[in-house]
């Protein structure tokens, strides 16, 4: 029996080769109609015998193009059409993209070059050998090149960019695969290479402009290399004196930068790694991989300034046509790291570069594609087996998914109605919800600065573009003073607002990806956040719903003389620890480097200052006692980034680990739980829980510190005591709640030692450990976490808010 059926698709169905996918099963199965692009997706027409059509449609549910995903199927018979009085309609036929007010799809990120197309680079007899803007749909730039929807080429940077007649040809040829890939082009129509001074002007183009730029890093040079969201500084790995200036120029004394390696073989050369890990490394995606480095000297020497003092190194592979040419020709590992001013946004444009970083680079690989969405490298790690997301951009983002029960209704019963979260003030990115579905955007950063600000704007600005959102509820930080909460409480008068507290938001972003509303318990540690007494938490128990929490129990508090510097110079914190044990007598006669830093007048200065309770803040963080402990070993004074601490103790952790010998008695804590009765007689709201004893744990390291000389094995030995005391403390409070579902969140549980600790002592408990999957755990998720309060909040709690 003949049917016509009407197929409409939702998901990352747009710029992935799907049309031509359903036009070649069309084909396949003798099937006639239509198949278009519209705002909403993609609609197809089929008319044909109803097996065919039941094949049909089961081929391209289990068959869809590599780099689609289909979130939504929606299917109903329509009339026939009578194919005997028109013989177009008894073809298959790709039409016209049809636009939609209503918009629905989802955004495909940016994708590395694939290996047809590294192929066609690399054979003389191909149009596109040794083009560096080479593409198709399975492969190229997406997110960082398109204006508005649906996915066309006017709506993208490749608009004026006129196709010859070869490239028209394979355009519009259903059956190849690069027909309708949005970015095609080849060297007698596409975009241009030039290379420029660090004041801009042109020095050569195209073929010529590459050789000259491999030159200049084989010759130590520091060169900005425009790529797909941004530009990179890249120079010769192997350089220690081209490394170093780097770090000089850029004022990155130790902060470690990502190497990019020509091919698998090279990368081996490098770090050491597993299937996963190689895996990952060569995926669509190209993230920076975290990856051990070996114990033993690798076979390919790069500079020891890469990573100083760290165990890991981030590394990834080529993703452009641009990047495979270039490392062909250096034959060495590149530096690879964003090209912008310590903290602002990575920078888009070869004007930009000179006009901000013309005293760090030698010269300038641009091109005349535009970057319309700036978009950094993810950043992944890969721990027990289960990869972490550490920065969300290139390749991941925008991260979509469909909401389960996509009819949840806003404050004023609204189903579907828009919901914006505008995330926090550090690692932000933005989180949205329309049509049933959840996207976060990619990494934006931290928003101190007015350009970061401004970068956040026109992010924000392109999504209300791209899917047409007028927002009805919009969700910030309970911070205040963040540029976030500013903006949300100018918003009209038609959205609501919604203020989400830090720590309950980095539990949500958990429950989010896994779409869980029953109750869970959240341990979120991390650096800061602004706590509901108004000192700063970070070393959290947290029992949340979407729309409340709870605190069960936090570290006991740690006193930061001079609030934020003590964040800078550690050894304030360990001066107010020290203050509410002993005497100044007596911690002037203790043996601790850090203390030695500190003259006589300046231990009194901070000393009154804690006494008089003069610009001091308390705080629960987690962070802080990494600080410390690392203070107390001696290997940083005044950290130069976030993380530094961490990073350390777990290279001196790791190398104690792998000298198979049992942890020292004097090593081994367990941290005091205080409970709850004995923490606050008062028993008010945001005190009414227990406290864990860090500052025990701390004097009992001070201890261990003094006991023994500090050689390295002493380091890894308290630095590993340390973490499993933490990891310990988590699995005997999860022991009171059995059959809980278990959320670990928080910057500091990017640790990949503490992470892998915790799960080991996690491992005899009763209790379900949620995946993270692709969300950061770091600020980067916060939005989304914001955004599943925000989609389930009701009306009565929006008011309260307001």
């Amino acid at each position: 029996m003949i049917t016509r059926q009407r197929i409409h698709i939702s998901g990352i169905v747009q710029g992935v080769g799907f049309r031509p996918y359903v036009y070649r099963y069309a084909l396949e199965f003798g099937l006639s109609g239509t198949v278009l692009n519209n705002s909403a997706g993609v609609t197809i027409e089929v008319q044909g015998e109803r097996p065919q059509i039941e094949q049909f449609t089961q081929k391209l549910q289990l068959a869809p193009p590599p780099l689609a995903r289909i979130d939504n199927w929606q299917q109903r018979t329509i009339e026939i059409v009578n194919t005997a009085l028109d013989e177009t309609s008894a073809q298959f036929r790709i039409i016209r993209s049809d636009n939609c007010d209503d918009i629905s799809v989802s955004i495909s990120p940016d994708k590395a070059c694939c290996a047809d197309c590294c192929a066609d680079i690399s054979d003389p007899n191909s149009r596109y050998f040794n083009y560096p803007f080479t593409n198709c749909t399975n492969c190229g730039p997406r997110y960082t090149i398109i204006k508005d929807l649906p996915y066309d080429r006017p709506n993208t940077a490749m608009a004026h960019f006129a196709m010859c007649s070869e490239c028209r040809a394979e355009y519009l040829d259903p059956l190849n695969r690069r027909y309708h890939a949005q970015p095609i082009s080849c060297p007698k129509c596409g975009p241009r290479l030039s290379l420029l001074t660090n004041t801009g002007e042109a020095l050569s183009h195209d073929a010529q402009a590459l050789d000259d730029a491999a030159s200049a890093l084989l010759a130590g040079k520091i060169v900005a290399i425009k790529g797909l969201g941004g530009f990179h500084l890249m120079c010769d790995a192997t350089n220690a004196n081209a490394v170093q200036s780097l770090r000089d120029r850029k004022h990155r004394p130790s902060k470690p930068l990502a190497i990019m390696a020509a091919n698998l073989t090279m990368a081996k050369s490098l770090v050491s790694g597993n299937d996963m890990e190689w895996q990952l490394l060569q995926s669509p995606e190209r993230p920076i991989l975290l990856m051990r480095l070996p114990s033993s000297e690798p076979e390919l020497a790069v500079s020891a300034n890469i990573a100083p003092g760290l165990g890991r190194l981030g590394i990834f592979l080529p993703y452009t046509p641009l990047h495979h040419l270039l490392l062909a020709k250096v034959r060495r590992p590149l530096v690879a790291t964003s090209a912008n001013i310590s903290g602002e946004p990575i920078i888009t444009s070869s004007a930009a570069i000179v006009s901000q970083l013309a005293h760090v680079v030698d010269q300038v690989l641009d091109n005349d594609r535009d970057i319309i969405n700036g978009c950094d490298d993810s950043i992944i790690q890969v721990i027990d087996n289960q990869r972490q997301m550490i920065r969300l951009a290139r390749g991941f983002a925008p991260l979509s998914m469909p909401l389960e029960n996509h009819t949840i209704a806003d404050a004023n019963d609204r189903p579907n109605a828009a919901c914006l979260a505008l995330g926090p003030q550090q690692k932000n990115s933005l989180a949205l919800r329309h049509q049933g579905q959840m996207i976060l955007s990619p990494h934006v950063g931290d928003l101190y600065s007015l350009a970061s600000q401004s970068y956040f704007d026109r992010t924000l600005a392109s999504l209300q573009q791209l899917y047409r959102i007028a927002p009805t509820k919009i969700c910030h930080d309970h911070h205040p003073d963040y540029h976030t909460s500013r903006l949300a409480n100018a918003a009209t008068s038609e959205c609501s607002t919604l203020a989400v507290q830090h720590h309950h938001a980095h539990v949500l972003s958990v429950m989010a990806i896994n779409q869980v509303t029953e109750p869970v318990l959240g341990f979120a540690f991390d650096g800061t956040g602004l706590g509901d007494d108004g000192s700063l938490w970070g070393g959290e128990l947290l029992e949340c719903t979407p729309t409340s929490y709870q605190r069960l129990g936090h570290f006991t508090p740690l006193t930061m003389i001079g609030m934020e510097q003590a964040t800078q110079q550690p050894v304030r914190l360990l001066a107010a620890l020290l203050f509410e044990h002993m005497s100044l007598v007596q911690i002037r006669a203790l043996p601790i480097k850090a203390l030695q830093t500190l003259s006589a007048s300046q231990l009194a200065n901070l000393h009154q200052l804690w006494r008089n309770h003069s610009r001091c803040i308390r705080t629960s963080s987690a962070g802080r006692l990494f600080d410390l402990v690392a203070l107390l070993l001696g290997e940083i004074h005044q950290p130069s980034f976030e993380a530094q601490a961490g990073m350390i103790l777990t290279k001196l952790a790791e190398e104690f680990q792998r000298q198979l010998q049992p942890l020292p008695a004097d090593c081994q804590w367990e941290i005091e739980i205080i409970p709850v009765n004995a923490t606050n007689a008062a028993n008010t709201s945001t005190n009414a829980c227990s406290q864990w004893n860090s500052q025990q744990l701390l004097l009992a390291i001070i201890q261990a510190v003094q006991a023994k000389p500090l050689t390295p094995q002493r380091q890894g030995q308290i630095a590993l005591g340390f973490m499993q005391a933490l990891a310990n403390l988590v699995a005997n409070i999860a022991k009171c709640y059995p059959g809980r579902k278990l959320v670990l969140c928080g910057g500091v549980f990017q640790n990949p030692l503490l992470l892998s600790l915790t799960r080991q002592a996690l491992a005899e408990v009763a209790i379900e450990l949620l995946p993270s999957g692709d969300i950061p755990i770091n600020d980067g998720g916060i939005a989304f976490g914001q955004l599943w309060a925000g989609i389930h909040q009701p009306l009565m709690q929006d008011a309260l808010n307001q």
